[in-house]
This record gives C-alpha cells, structure tokens and sequence, in this order.
C-alpha cells in the first residue's frame, strides 16, 4: 500500500474541514520538499512561509515586498543592443489606451450564452458530476460566472506584480536600450492592471483575492536581489504563465468586449517575453558559472511545475463545494478539466522553447521535464521567431479535447 492510499484511509474519517487542513498542510510541504537544489529551496522558502504558510496575501490591505536589488545608473550612454533598441521602437509604436481603444459602452451581460465572458464548455462540470456534485441551469450559470471573476482577478493581481517586477528590472538591467524597452513595459503593465481592474469593476461586479501559489512566485522575485532571476522570473516564467492563461480565456470567451482587451494584452505580452529571451541567453550562456546556470535551471523547473499543479481554483472551492466535496478531490477534478490543460499546453508551448533558446535546458534537466511530460514541447519557437500575430493564430488554432458541459 503507498503512502498516498494510507493517507487516504487516515484521512477518511475525519470531518472535512479537518481533512482539508491536513491535506493542504501536507501539499505545502510537498511543494517545498520536492525541490532538489537546496539553493533554489532556501531562496524560495521565505515566499513560501509567507504566502502558504502564513497566508499574508490574506493578512490586510496590503503586503510589505522588500527589494533587494541594486540599480544600475549608467554613465556611458552607449547604445550597444541594437535588437532590443528595436523591440523599443516597435514598443513605442504599438502603444495603445485602454479609454480610447477598448467600448466601454459594450453590454456585458452573464445570463447571455451568446455573449458569454465564460461559456458552459469552460468549467469542470463533467469532473464535477464523477463526483457527484450535480448543477442546475442557474448554478452552471453562476457558477460560470464566478470562475471568470476568479480568473480575471488573478489576471489583474498578475499585473500588479508585473508592473513592480517590471520596475525593478527597468532599474537593474545594464544596457541602456533595455532602459529604454523597460520603460515601456512598465507603461504596458500599468495599462493591464488598470483594464483588468475597471473589467471587474464595472462590468462582473465581483474580485477575488490573490492565489496563494500566485503571490509565492510574485514575492519570490520581487524580493530576489538578482537581476537575471527577476528576469527569468518575470519575463520567462510568468510571462509564459500569462500568455497560457490569456491564450485559454480568448480561446473561450464570447464576450466581445474582453476578448479585444486580451488581443491588446497578449500583444504586448509578446514583446515582454521576447525581451526576456534577449537580455537573457548572452548572459546565461557566456557569463554565468556552470553551478549557476544549474541552479536557474532547477529554479525554472520548479517554478513551472508550480505553475502547472498549483492554480486550482481553491477560493472558488471554499465558496461553492466546502461541503459537499473535499479538496483534494476538488484538485483531481480541476487538473483534468479540458480547460486546464488547454492553459497548461498554451503555457508550455511557448514556455518550453524560450527556456531551451536561453540555455536553460542541459540534458540533465530535461530528464526532469521529461518525467513531467513536458518534453514533447522541445524545438518549438521561441519568442525571436515568433510576432504577435503568430501567438494569436496558434492560440486560435489550439482546441482542447473534451471541452463540453455535462449535466
């Protein structure tokens, strides 16, 4: 018998909520126990004690993110990245206002299927009915309703975290064409935070707290005092992370209004990555010492197996199904929703290739995605080869398997 069947039987007789503490306590020190770089583990452990342990994202109107980065005034003005002074041009060019360019005026009604933010195929109700949690027509509807208001809301504190990082990174890089690009990114994460904001506001009327496993990552690189990881960080990993999330929720929405505001996005977020890859691979492959280009690698894995095990959903849970379904079972059901692996083959898609492009995929760590089943994504573009046009073509082109309501 595994441990995971004795657990099981432990658990069984116990009241729910106490099943459902026990089985999130015991996840989180999965989470941290199953990092095999000691450096990666102690530098992500701090974020983990704050966010899974000590639930800050939770603890008030706001949370304290210690900088520890140093900012790098430059003195030479020289313009020497000729490829990244370009992606500022084209930046500048495709600036767009979210007053301006986006109809308020739309008519977002959630009862509407024709205009759905979030149509029937999206949520798990097939999973959820394997486990016996049956919907009528009003609760689909609601629920539906909820889980976009959930979504968009990570989307918007993703934004906030990107704006910061974006910041920091504009102050720490070391070329002065990435000076220029920076400022303007932090100009697109700013315009993000904002739509996202006045989307919820004014038209679904209902936010979300942060995800727990979401604040890890964002505290984590906010407050690392390198720059390169900020980078990777930021413009590698949660940059693909979004480009998946986007991806799935323009794929599905019929909603007119958000799907013009997530066009607009995901171009911008084209740049963004393209500009991670750039400042990146000179850096990692020329100057980076073997024992540190390791340890990237293993803090990029571990940070995309948190990426594609840990957005579940888990406040849209204790709202709906505390009850009547246990966590765990909850995790079962939305990890093989359709929806969640369309996020997660839209995120790796793109994730994968820029992390071989920037030399962060040496044949020992591919070993480890391979177990994770992630090497099928190896020799794809990355994001030199690949414009904004390109990204919204494979996006439409992409449709989950099994994507269909169930009573």
């Amino acid at each position: 018998m595994n441990a995971t069947t004795t657990m099981d039987r432990m658990l069984d007789g116990l009241p729910r909520k106490a099943q459902n503490r026990i089985y999130g306590v015991l996840d989180n020190l999965r989470v941290m126990g199953s990092v095999g770089n000691a450096r990666v583990a102690a530098s992500m452990a701090p974020s983990v004690v704050r966010g899974l342990v000590l639930g800050r994202a939770h603890s008030g109107d706001a949370v304290p993110m210690q900088a520890r980065h140093a900012a790098h005034f430059d003195l030479t003005y020289q313009n020497e990245f000729p490829e990244m002074y370009d992606l500022y041009r084209r930046a500048v060019a495709g600036q767009w206002n979210g007053e301006r360019d986006l109809d308020w005026s739309t008519n977002v009604d959630p009862e509407n299927p024709e205009t759905a933010v979030m149509p029937l195929d999206y949520p798990p109700f097939a999973g959820l009915a394997e486990k016996g949690i049956h919907l009528n027509a009003k609760e689909k509807l609601r629920f539906a309703n909820d889980l976009a208001s959930w979504t968009l809301s990570q989307f918007m504190h993703g934004e906030q975290g990107a704006l910061y990082a974006a910041a920091q990174v504009t102050e720490s890089v070391t070329w002065l064409d990435g000076k220029f690009y920076g400022a303007t990114q932090v100009m697109d994460e700013g315009r993000h935070l904002e739509v996202f904001l006045r989307y919820l506001d004014t038209k679904l009327q209902k936010t979300y707290a942060v995800n727990d496993n979401l604040f890890v990552i964002l505290d984590d690189l906010l407050t690392d005092g390198r720059w390169d990881v900020k980078f990777l960080g930021m413009q590698i990993m949660v940059e693909g992370l979004a480009l998946g999330a986007f991806g799935t929720m323009y794929n599905f929405t019929k909603e007119p209004l958000l799907k013009q505001l997530l066009k607009y996005v995901i171009q911008d977020e084209a740049r963004h990555v393209h500009y991670g890859v750039l400042a990146l691979r000179d850096h990692i492959t020329k100057e980076l010492s073997p024992a540190e280009i390791r340890e990237r690698e293993d803090w990029a894995y571990e940070v995309a197996l948190l990426m594609r095990n840990r957005f579940l959903s888990h406040e849209i849970y204790y709202e709906w199904f505390e009850g009547r379904l246990s966590l765990k079972d909850w995790d079962d059901v939305v990890l093989k929703a359709p929806s969640m692996a369309a996020f997660r083959h839209l995120m790796f898609l793109r994730l994968i290739p820029n992390l071989e492009y920037i030399g962060l995929m040496s044949d020992r760590i591919k070993v480890h995605y391979d177990k994770s089943g992630l090497t099928s994504f190896l020799g794809g573009k990355n994001a030199t080869q690949l414009s904004a046009d390109d990204l919204l073509r494979d996006i439409a082109a992409y449709k989950p398997e099994g994507a269909a309501s169930a009573s």
